[in-house]
């Protein structure tokens, strides 16, 4: 009986033995893995980070001063950064970030400025004084885009996506050739842009417009930018012929308002009630928007007159003069000689004036006609030996943009 009690109590043991064998050793528990933030490459764990921007009165002298830092250490850490780090730079309403001491509030170790969304200046204090201009990382994303005016330029672009850069960027390319204050509902346009994005998603703008065209008045208008010199600095646009956008005169002294008044040879007059010819164009705008001589030449006359209010008058050539009447504020004077484009005064409502405008006034020949009526020849002909690098260049970008505008517009019909 023992011997069997025995063999029983054996036989028990070994089956316990055999269970703890087949259970599974547990695996350890992997550690998650800690994402490691960072700003202007510093791990913000790390740091007490303060984020502020700059005030009036603040001065890079006095951000450290507020750290702690004595008039000699504040001396010799701008000498060291002086020739690297403009610090009379620093403009207010900018970005600032300060990389603070976690155990010691006032140990300032990194001070970080951003004069803008593309770049940065780290000033670090933690050994030696460093100082370090340095880039965000920048993307270029292409776009074509066709669209049929509705009411402004700016608004129908706006509808599209597209900031209002791209607007004054082709009122630019077409201020020879299209008046955006006659533009009307159904004029088309396509553009192709690049645009430039923050680390991939913050948009930052436009780099460049490859092509356009505007359709106005009937007419098919094409830019394409293009340099017959390939060491020049900037460039024209030319249309699919090779012939130059740039004329002698603007189509309008403003790049962007209202036609309130034609050239009529009788108008009644909204001050002297009285019927009487109009030998002007007049562009309502808020005051103070700028004036732009339409042209190069010599300012004639710079002065008032009852009549006039603040006014100037330029020559351009033995043929043709123009006037500027009602500023607010003249920014030329008598002799002086401006260029096209130049900015010669300000919208107002001086001398006989309802509201603020300006009457925009053309001299041919000693007399006045309609500045809305003339035509004038490209400027600067392509040269004829320039004329097959153009075109194997426009002719690819002038598809893409007939290939949109037949898919967006012949879609709507």
């Amino acid at each position: 009986m023992r011997y069997l009690t025995f063999i029983l109590l054996l036989t028990t043991l070994i089956a316990c033995n055999d269970k703890k064998e087949e259970e599974k050793i547990p695996e350890p528990v992997a550690k998650k893995e800690v994402k490691i933030i960072k700003e202007f490459g510093f791990a913000v764990d790390s740091f007490q980070v303060v984020h502020d921007t700059i005030r009036s009165g603040d001065t890079f002298g006095a951000l450290l001063a507020k750290q702690n830092f004595d008039a000699a250490a504040i001396h010799n850490i701008t000498e060291k950064i002086r020739d690297t780090f403009n610090l009379r730079d620093i403009r207010v309403g900018k970005p600032y970030t300060l990389f603070k001491d976690k155990n010691a509030p006032n140990g300032l170790k990194v001070f970080v400025y951003e004069p803008d969304k593309l770049s940065y200046y780290v000033v670090d204090l933690r050994d030696s004084v460093v100082v370090h201009k340095k880039k965000r990382p920048v993307t270029v994303k292409r776009r074509i885009i066709a669209g049929e005016i509705e009411g402004s330029l700016a608004g129908t672009l706006d509808k599209e996506g597209v900031g209002p850069a791209v607007a004054q960027e082709l009122s630019e390319i077409y201020a020879w050739s299209v008046d955006f204050f006659r533009i009307q509902k159904g004029d088309k346009f396509g553009v192709i842009i690049n645009e430039t994005y923050i680390s991939d998603t913050i948009y930052a703008g436009i780099k460049n417009i490859e092509a356009s065209f505007f359709e106005y008045k009937g007419d098919k208008i094409y830019a394409f930018p293009f340099k017959q010199d390939t060491l020049a600095k900037t460039y024209d646009y030319y249309d699919q012929d090779g012939k130059a956008l740039k004329s002698m005169f603007l189509k309008a002294p403003l790049k962007f308002s209202r036609i309130s008044s034609r050239f009529s040879p009788k108008r009644f007059h909204p001050v002297q009630k009285r019927w009487k010819a109009h030998n002007g164009t007049d562009y309502a705008a808020p005051t103070g928007t700028p004036i732009m001589a339409t042209a190069h030449g010599v300012v004639e006359r710079a002065g008032y007159t009852s009549g006039n209010g603040n006014y100037v008058k330029i020559k351009h050539n033995n043929t043709y003069s123009t006037q500027y009447l009602h500023m607010s504020k003249i920014l030329v004077k008598t002799g002086q000689r401006v260029s096209q484009g130049q900015i010669i005064g300000k919208v107002g409502s001086t001398g006989l004036a309802t509201g603020p405008h300006v009457c925009y006034r053309f001299w041919k020949n000693g007399v006045q006609v309609d500045a809305l009526k003339q035509k004038f020849t490209s400027s600067e002909p392509m040269k004829k030996e320039h004329m097959p690098r153009y075109e194997a260049y426009m002719q690819p970008l002038k598809k893409e943009l007939d290939s949109i505008s037949n898919l967006k517009f012949n879609n709507n019909k």
